[in-house]
């Protein structure tokens, strides 16, 4: 009985030390808005869903590699919360994220593909002292050297600028004035300043899935426009990735 006892003790000790170990990929594919997450999972209708405290998750062999495909949530919040969670539980050696921006009219074209080196956090607004230092600690440089240059596809190396909202006509000749901005979405900014605190690469690839302009959006009212556009963004992404994973495997 003594014994017994004592294997009971030590196998809840070896079951409780084991879940508590960080499970390593060295691939994580995170996703943001709920728009694009649906888009992929039409690309990929088959795969066993889980459940996180963030969204939903899956498991995908991707040539050799096991990635961790991830549904973080749209929004500042979501990105910053989940990218963190995702490096604490799973310890990924690199980063990936797919989804969509949209263009400055001019500047961009649909469907082009934006590579981040930059992300700047611009909705920051301080009364009691200067914006543009709040903003400033908060712009995140990407270190991509050790990505290289030649790329497997054609993608434009550039910042993107990020807020809580959609990019407002209002606002575009001050965000290309102040920052060279092309293009803006709602997470990448949180994303990447996570990643860069916690020491980790990452890979931002963001299609253009509509042009603003400073007097319209051409999907603002029209949400049917960019779930159908978005479903071409995401789809040309993934069927990027294996390229862009083999690609990196090797650097």
């Amino acid at each position: 009985m003594i014994l017994k006892g004592k294997f009971w003790i030590l196998s809840i000790l070896l079951i409780t030390a084991f879940s508590s170990c960080t499970l390593k990929n060295k691939y994580a594919v995170l996703i943001s808005a709920n728009a694009e997450w649906k888009s992929l999972k039409k690309v990929f209708p088959a795969e066993e869903l889980r459940q996180s405290p963030w969204g939903e998750y899956f498991y995908k062999k991707i040539g050799n590699q096991d990635v961790l495909f991830f549904h973080e949530g749209w929004g500042k919040v979501s990105a910053a919360g989940a990218t963190q969670y995702v490096i604490d539980r799973y310890d990924p050696e690199i980063l990936i994220n797919i989804g969509t921006c949209g263009g400055f009219k001019g500047e961009a074209e649909r469907y082009e593909t934006i590579l981040a080196d930059k992300t700047v956090i611009y909705d920051i607004i301080e009364a009691m002292g200067d914006s543009k230092e709040a903003i400033a600690d908060y712009t995140t440089l990407i270190d991509l050297s050790w990505l290289g240059n030649d790329y497997p596809f054609k993608v434009r190396k550039t910042l993107l600028v990020s807020a809580d909202r959609d990019l407002r006509q209002d606002e575009l000749a001050f965000l290309k004035k102040e920052y060279s901005a092309v293009a803006g979405d709602w997470e990448t900014g949180s994303m990447a300043y996570v990643a860069v605190k916690n020491k980790k690469k990452i890979l931002i690839l963001r299609g253009i899935t509509d042009i603003v302009s400073e007097h319209k959006g051409e999907a603002y009212g029209n949400l049917n426009l960019f779930e159908q556009r978005t479903d071409s963004v995401m789809a040309k992404l993934i069927g990027e990735l294996p390229r862009w994973i083999d690609y990196t495997v090797k650097k």
